[in-house]
């Protein structure tokens, strides 16, 4: 089986043609057809000599691999399913807005975090990701063109595959990849210190922490993860780590019926956010089989918002999109696995 060239940074490409014998500057050509071009072949990066385009041709392929399946709703969302390596299946979500369209997409395929209210960690972890095939998400969308922001929000957990999401990261802000804003790009973790402390050093991108709850042990059994990284110790790297003004820092906070949609939730979220400028997004819960968990009703989601905002904190409601499709992680792709019991 050849080796893909997409996905890979220029440093790698450099090294790569540097083994191959072919001239230093054929990695910036290659990394142009790359990511700046639309192409499906070697041959097609026509400013490469033949003798070139032969060399590669024997050990690499582009490596872009179009949807499988695609599911679209009444309100324009779209989720895509691609296959992967290891015979695996990811999904992305496109969600067209009136001044935006975002692009949600997936780092790992399944996950191992066992997030309770999570259909992707039903299925386990199943692989990580290449940058590649993070990237591939991008570069293969039909609505590629009209993207204004890229959330790494789908299966998996981010960090917990950091290597290659940083190098798609790298990829797509740099001057000879995508070419993107920092600021148009979000990366949604639930919290994993070593990694939240290294991402806020190495890239400028957005952060986004899945809170859910102000208290630890409310929390704990949401998101298993609470045990080894506690969110209040995320929190305090954050407010003492000097940040980039044009980085946002965000925390997502599902809303479930009776559990942590309370008043007094919403005043120790105030006291736990304190003094870091940041924005809570409020999500609708997308309910999945087999969990007890229901929804918090919107005029109660209202209420927490505007008491949210009374303490100085801005909240905002998260619009739902995609409810008349497989909507909640996971869905889609879980229809192509085996469950972990």
């Amino acid at each position: 089986m050849k080796e893909k060239l997409f996905g890979k940074t220029l440093e790698e490409l450099k090294l790569l043609v540097r083994e191959l014998g072919l001239p230093a500057f054929t990695a910036t050509q290659i990394a142009d057809w790359l990511y700046r071009k639309d192409i499906t072949t070697i041959q097609d990066m026509s400013n490469l000599s033949k003798k070139a385009r032969g060399i590669l041709e024997d050990k690499f392929e582009i490596g872009l691999t179009k949807p499988i399946q695609v599911q679209e709703s009444q309100d324009g969302t779209k989720k895509y399913l691609f296959k992967v390596s290891g015979q695996n299946y990811i999904e992305s979500a496109y969600i067209p807005e009136l001044k935006r369209n975002t692009l949600c997409v997936s780092s790992q395929a399944g996950c191992m975090r066992r997030c309770i209210f999570c259909m992707t960690g039903k299925q386990g972890l199943l692989g990580n990701l290449s940058s590649g095939e993070i990237l591939n998400q991008v570069k293969s969308l039909p609505e590629k063109e009209t993207l204004t922001n890229i959330v790494y929000m789908g299966m998996g957990e981010p960090f917990d595959n950091f290597n290659e999401v940083m190098k798609s990261l790298e990829i797509m802000t740099s001057d000879w990849g995508f070419g993107w804003s920092p600021k148009r790009i979000t990366v949604s973790t639930i919290g994993i210190l070593p990694a939240v402390r290294k991402f806020l050093e190495k890239s400028s991108c957005n952060l986004a922490i899945s809170l859910h709850s102000p208290y630890d042990i409310e929390r704990e059994k949401l998101l298993p993860v609470e045990r080894a990284h506690p969110a209040s110790e995320i929190i305090e790297e954050i407010r003492n780590t000097e940040i980039n003004r044009y980085r946002k820092i965000s925390f997502e906070y599902i809303m479930f019926k009776e559990l942590n949609d309370t008043p007094h939730h919403a005043i120790a979220l105030a006291m736990l956010l304190s003094g870091i400028r940041c924005r809570v997004n409020l999500i609708h819960y997308h309910p999945i089989p087999g969990t007890p968990l229901g929804g918090t009703p919107l005029n109660g989601m209202e209420r927490f918002r505007d008491l949210l905002n009374s303490k100085g904190i801005v909240a905002t409601i998260r619009k739902s999109r995609g409810q008349d499709i497989d909507a909640a992680c996971g869905l889609l792709s879980t229809k192509e696995v085996k469950l972990m019991p």
